[in-house]
């Protein structure tokens, strides 16, 4: 999931360098949906090893 935000973060770099200013937003509020997301996920993931006991690899 990270991989995709940072495709659509490099998309809309891209995008806002050569002036596509539409699809640059849209882009960029893609990749910062899924960026939250993942973080979400991530510390979720985290607090459930924590809670079960076992340690972070």
């Amino acid at each position: 999931m990270l991989g995709w935000a940072v495709t659509f973060l490099v998309v809309a770099l891209i995008a806002a360098v050569l002036g596509f200013t539409s699809i640059a937003g849209a882009a960029m509020g893609i990749a910062k949906i899924l960026f939250f997301v993942f973080l979400a996920l991530f510390l979720v993931s985290i607090v459930m090893h924590l809670v079960r006991g076992r340690s972070i690899p």
